[in-house]
């Protein structure tokens, strides 16, 4: 069955077609929901929250884009609306913000340990980080998905940034150290 047949069936309300569309994008949607949520349990809630939104929602779906880039964005807000009221967001000051400059050396860094230390950031630091750096949005689009100002969008960004230079540059100090 074609991606707009089973499309077009789902609007029908139809479970096998519900199901199949499940297991096609499941996958790569909890991928998504572990980069919004604290733990795996979260994220599985998340995954089926935002599949739930999505069969309430698919005959908003006007076959414009990309049907998984707008299932992606579903399920991002799915995993933000459980902080917008819960989070604060830090204020800084953005003239005290400098873009912190990061050497990785890709050998001595690798991809597990830079999602490890993504996902400990603290909750708003890290929601703001993936979606401006790992997703492609804007400081506006995040502004508006996260309720709060596009300068909290940005001096929260920075500061991420921030924090994943600072665990970086440890780990590789201590790299050096073992190494010598």
């Amino acid at each position: 069955m074609s991606l707009n047949q089973l499309i077009h069936n789902c609007k029908k309300q139809d479970i096998r077609a519900q199901e199949q569309l499940y297991r096609l994008y499941a996958n790569k949607l909890f991928a998504v929901c572990l980069k919004y949520s604290n733990s795996y349990q979260q994220a599985e809630d998340n995954l089926q929250d935002g599949f739930m939104t999505i069969f309430d929602k698919i005959l908003q779906y006007q076959d414009k884009g990309s049907f998984e880039g707008w299932m992606k964005r579903i399920v991002i807000n799915t995993a933000l609306q459980k902080y917008r009221k819960q989070t604060v967001f830090e204020l800084v000051n953005e003239e005290q913000l400098k873009e912190p400059a990061l050497e990785i050396d890709e050998e001595e860094v690798s991809i597990d340990y830079l999602l490890e230390i993504i996902h400990a950031l603290p909750d708003r630091y890290r929601q703001v980080f993936n979606l401006y750096a790992l997703d492609g949005f804007s400081h506006k689009e995040i502004s508006e998905m996260l309720q709060i100002t596009i300068g909290t969008s940005k001096s929260n960004l920075a500061r991420a940034r921030i924090i994943l230079k600072e665990k970086i540059e440890a780990s590789q100090e201590k790299l050096a150290v073992y190494s010598s």
